[in-house]
């Protein structure tokens, strides 16, 4: 085919050459014409005398004509020629380099255009565009150029990212059928997307099946199986893969070994089984970082904070420095443990150790001075994020303007919302719910209703929080109305009423005595499918018992006596 165009295509060029030159001799043409027009009806045809003598060598001589001013008009002669002359060896010289090109570079045009195809390919599998990067892959293999192995590789692995694994295996067979031949890399490939799908059973076949097929499995295939064995639980079977791997000398890495033998320690500490992991800890010879990493968060995982300490004093002896994955381990423990101030103080050294903090490590902290009450020190730390170029997720100013609302500082809280909009962070729903929910707790629900239409106003639909909040708000206050149309709101916008928002409707209706509208309301939640705790119960019960109908109130006991036999 390509033989076919080559010549097709040369002529086209040719054309348009041939064409862009005979516009040109037109053109030259023309200006002739115009020319000798302008001359002669200028001049009289007598004052034209054109004289010409032959040289000795043959050659022909041109007299200048003179126009009466001095202009030489044999000059223009000269120079038609000079143009037409380079014209055509300017169109020559394109029609050799053009004749030239197509005879060289045949080959290696379609050596290009393979290794474009193939570079595509791989790009587009790394922008996770499966269909294109497929339909080209098919395209190329129906040209009979078939792409490498490791651009199969790229495929495999864009297809287990996305979850197709039909399609991943498929192509593994095609690879098996067709060529190239699959590598150890393209199993594991197929094997770590197993794994990610919870396909364990099927990576393990597959491990049995390279051998079958000439393939010896790596260090890197036996990682992903332990890994993923330790996930599920299987324990045992992860540590029967980690010996056999130790007794492979065939790559007798200490490096590999170590990663796996971290993984095996981490599903152990997980596990609970904390005798296990350190024996697979001292069986291991040279520790890096991240295996004293796995020991440290094993030990936070236990609680133990001393051990966590030593582990730490050892990892200095031997040489090896924390990282930030260290610290954090170690701050999110003594955060969870309520010693922050301790917190504080490991935050204090790793920026004496030029170990520079992430938003995790505000993120702990800053939750940690909130949940213990210091909402000042928490927007100190805020501000550190900020004097460091840190701009603070949603989430992070989120705590801080729900700890003033708790505390009663409204104006702070405001104040919050509005600095994370300079700073260019938008404020979204559960900002606006601690903003309620502070209102609320002032006693202000003409503001909470405000903060709602400025939910709406801003693209944010209110949820289910919001809801709860806006019911419970005015159901305090007694107003049923208001309540339902709230409520009404809420399934308008597919808003789905959970076990609180009827509960506080039902207190509503006991508060305005409205008992048969409390007791239909409380069967409809009893005959759905929303799990009902034992506050309806209690709500009814001590309005019964008010109003001294002690028949119902032991009708109510008997029913929850009932849910509750069921249940257990």
């Amino acid at each position: 085919m390509q033989s076919i165009l080559m010549p097709a295509q040369e002529s086209y060029f040719l054309f348009r050459i041939l064409n862009g030159s005979f516009q040109t001799l037109d053109y030259l043409k023309d200006q002739i014409a115009l020319y000798f027009t302008q001359f002669i009806c200028s001049k009289s045809s007598f004052d034209l005398i054109e004289s010409r003598s032959i040289s000795r060598d043959g050659d022909w001589k041109r007299e200048e004509i003179s126009d009466g001013e001095g202009e030489p008009r044999g000059a223009v002669f000269n120079a038609l020629d000079s143009m037409l002359k380079g014209s055509l060896d300017r169109l020559k010289t394109m029609r050799e380099s053009i004749s030239w090109v197509h005879t060289y570079s045949s080959d290696d045009i379609s050596e290009t255009n393979y290794t474009s195809d193939v570079t595509m390919i791989r790009a587009l599998c790394l922008e996770g565009k499966l269909g294109t990067s497929l339909w080209l892959w098919r395209s190329v293999v129906q040209q009979l150029r078939t792409p490498d192995v490791l651009t199969h590789n790229y495929l495999i692995n864009a297809l287990c990212k996305s979850g197709d694994l039909w399609r991943a295996e498929w192509l593994v067979n095609e690879m098996l059928n067709q060529g190239p031949s699959p590598t150890c890399a393209t199993y594991n490939t197929l094997m770590n997307g197993y794994c990610l799908a919870n396909k364990v059973d099927k990576a393990l076949d597959l491990f049995s099946t390279m051998t079958k097929r000439g393939i010896s499995p790596n260090r890197v295939s036996c990682n992903i199986l332990v890994h993923a064995l330790c996930q599920k639980g299987l324990l045992g079977d992860a540590k029967k893969l980690l010996e056999k791997i130790l007794d492979d000398g065939s790559e007798g890495d200490n490096a590999s070994s170590l990663i796996t033998s971290t993984i095996l320690m981490d599903g152990y500490f997980k596990n609970g089984n904390t005798d296990e992991a350190l024996a697979c800890w001292n069986g291991v010879l040279q520790r890096d970082v991240v295996a004293y990493n796995v020991v440290i968060h094993g030990y936070c995982l236990n609680g133990d904070i001393n051990l966590v300490y030593k582990s730490l004093c050892e990892m200095f002896k031997s040489g090896h420095l924390p990282d930030i994955f260290t610290f954090n381990t170690i701050i999110s423990k003594l955060c969870k443990s309520g010693r922050i101030y301790e917190a504080c103080y490991v935050f204090s050294v790793m920026s004496k150790m030029d170990v520079p903090p992430d938003h995790i490590t505000y993120k702990m902290i800053i939750q940690g001075l909130c949940i213990n009450g210091d909402v000042v020190g928490a927007e100190n730390f805020l501000s550190h994020m900020l004097e460091n170029s840190f701009v603070p997720k949603p989430l992070i100013w989120n705590v801080v303007i729900d700890a003033y609302g708790k505390f009663g500082h409204i104006e702070q809280a405001m104040f919050m919302k509005n600095q994370m909009i300079e700073y260019g962070v938008r404020p979204n729903v559960h900002t606006y719910n601690a903003l309620i929910h502070a209102e609320i707790r002032n006693g202000s629900i003409e503001e909470a209703h405000y903060l709602r239409k400025e939910m709406l106003m801003n693209g944010f639909f209110p949820d289910l929080v919001t809801y709860n909040l806006l019911i419970g708000a005015v159901c305090n206050l007694g107003e049923v109305s208001s309540a339902l149309q709230l409520r009404d709101e809420m399934l308008r916008r597919g808003c789905t009423p959970d076990v609180i928002t009827y509960t506080e409707l039902l207190r509503c209706y006991c508060k305005q005595s409205k008992m048969k509208e409390a007791e239909e309301l409380f069967f409809k939640v009893q005959s759905s499918d929303l799990p009902i705790d034992h506050v309806p119960f209690l709500i009814l019960m001590k309005k019964w018992f008010k109003m001294g109908e002690l028949d119902k109130v032991f009708d109510l006991y008997q029913i929850w006596c009932k849910r509750g036999s069921l249940k257990s």
